[in-house]
Formats: C-alpha cells, sequence, structure tokens
C-alpha cells in the first residue's frame, strides 16, 4: 500500500521539479540557519579547547645525567 502512495507522490511532484529554474536554486534559509549553527558549534568547540589548554600545568622534567662509567671502559653498542 505505501509502494501506490509513494509513487502517486512521485508522479505529482515530477510536473514540479520540470518547472523549476536551475539557475535560481539557492539554499535558501534553511540552508543558511544549517550553516550559521554549525559555525556557532564550531567556535563554541574552540572556546572550550582554548579554555581546557589553558588549564594544563605542564612542567618538563629535568633531563638526567647519563650515569658515570668507570675510567677506561668501552661503551657496549
Amino acid at each position: 500500500m505505501s509502494d501506490m502512495s509513494a509513487h502517486q507522490a512521485l508522479t505529482q511532484l515530477v510536473p514540479l521539479a520540470a518547472e523549476l529554474d536551475k539557475n535560481k536554486v539557492t539554499p535558501g534559509v534553511l540552508g543558511f540557519v544549517v550553516f550559521a549553527v554549525m559555525a556557532v558549534a564550531v567556535w563554541a568547540l574552540m572556546k572550550s579547547m582554548n579554555r581546557h589548554m589553558n588549564r594544563v600545568d605542564f612542567e618538563e622534567a629535568p633531563e638526567r645525567p647519563a650515569p658515570a662509567r668507570p675510567a677506561g671502559s668501552t661503551p657496549r653498542e
């Protein structure tokens, strides 16, 4: 039964699509809203990442000196 209603909907929408001027098709308001929401989400993520990176307290450990070898010994390879 759903195949029949889908077929009827297609037969009614195809003539409408033929009348559409392909040079005047734009994303419209929905496209702008989606783009604006994505831009705000990226801005919020960057702000959150910046806040988290500023909280990191990283102190590099000092380098340990190489262990002293007894005089006359050769390094192993």
